[in-house]
């Protein structure tokens, strides 16, 4: 069987496209800062019904006039009914907006915006210090799914190199993680508890195909005795490319028509879902293939080397 695949040729450039989006979310996290939902940050979100169009840039000087000048974030989402829209009201602040106020702005709005009919829906507060601690607890859920991904492939991969197949597998994981945040970076969505649901997704869906080639690495070890270790890895990239492609191409496609839907309806709780998903669905396949499969490869061969050199002064020092 001739291979259509070299990985550690691909890997070099696959290698440099990481690279280069890690310095542009690194970037553009630095310019464009971190925009942390409620829940991460603490602060209280109020959300307002109303028909007809809003402006909001006059919305938000009537909200921050009742709130002491302080600093708000506002945006509108649209129902699949056109004539049920929401206005989105988010204030990061240590004190929890007092019913008083709350009902003076609505008074302010209604007074403002007589033709809109708007209404309350509900209202939200976060303390600061409970914020933290969910963000913390959400950290740390990611990183003992981490360290299980590491002792899994460890343990069922122990015949190719346990520990060498977990660390490789795990730094794809990294990667696809830092893609789906430089993502909600660059697309200034909210980092809130969609997005640790798109991490968690994220590490199953990539850590399956990882998993799948090293299953069949594992296997024509037995069937290519005969070959070099990077001859039976790129033809088991090559048996197991067109799956991956396919089945990333199929998953594509249904999150795809979620960031069409989010897109043409104002969903933001879907759009801060979808959109890193999608990114997060392709790096999950090309990290896989291009990154977890090379650098164990570089690894064997670094280890195979080390064991020669040993073996060539062992037998100096016997002569």
């Amino acid at each position: 069987m001739k291979n259509k695949v070299n990985c550690l040729k691909i890997f070099k450039i696959i290698a440099i496209i990481y690279a280069a989006i890690i310095v542009v979310g690194i970037t553009c996290s630095l310019i464009f800062g971190l925009q942390l939902d409620i829940n991460f940050k603490g602060g209280t979100r109020f959300t307002y019904t109303y028909t007809g169009d809003i402006d909001l840039a006059k919305a938000k000087t009537v909200i921050e006039s009742k709130l002491s000048n302080q600093k708000v974030n506002v945006t509108t989402s649209e129902g699949l009914n056109s004539s049920n829209k929401k206005m989105v009201v988010t204030l990061a602040s240590d004190k929890a907006v007092d019913v008083n106020t709350q009902t003076n702005i609505l008074k302010e709005l209604q007074n403002s915006f007589k033709n809109n009919k708007i209404e309350i829906g509900d209202s939200n507060s976060v303390n600061p210090t409970v914020a933290g601690s969910f963000f913390l607890k959400s950290l740390y859920a990611v990183l003992i799914a981490g360290l299980i991904v590491l002792l899994y492939v460890g343990i069922r991969f122990r015949k190719i190199g346990g520990l060498s197949a977990g660390v490789t597998a795990l730094l794809a994981l990294i990667l696809d993680c830092l893609v789906a945040f430089f993502v909600c970076v660059i697309f200034k969505l909210e980092i809130d508890t969609n997005f640790m649901a798109v991490i968690l997704t994220i590490l199953g869906y990539s850590l399956n195909d990882t998993i799948v080639i090293y299953d069949r690495i594992r296997e024509n070890n037995k069937l290519m005795p005969g070959s070099t270790l990077e001859e039976r890895v790129n033809t088991s990239l090559s048996q197991c490319l067109g799956r991956s492609i396919m089945t990333s191409v199929t998953t594509l496609i249904a999150i795809l028509t979620v960031v069409v839907v989010s897109e043409f309806f104002g969903l933001t709780t879907l759009r801060s879902f979808a959109i890193p998903m999608a990114f997060g669905i392709v790096s999950g396949c090309v990290s896989s293939l291009f990154i977890a499969v090379p650098t164990w490869l570089l690894w064997q061969n670094k280890k195979s080397l080390k064991k020669a050199k040993t073996k060539i002064k062992s037998n100096r020092k016997t002569n």
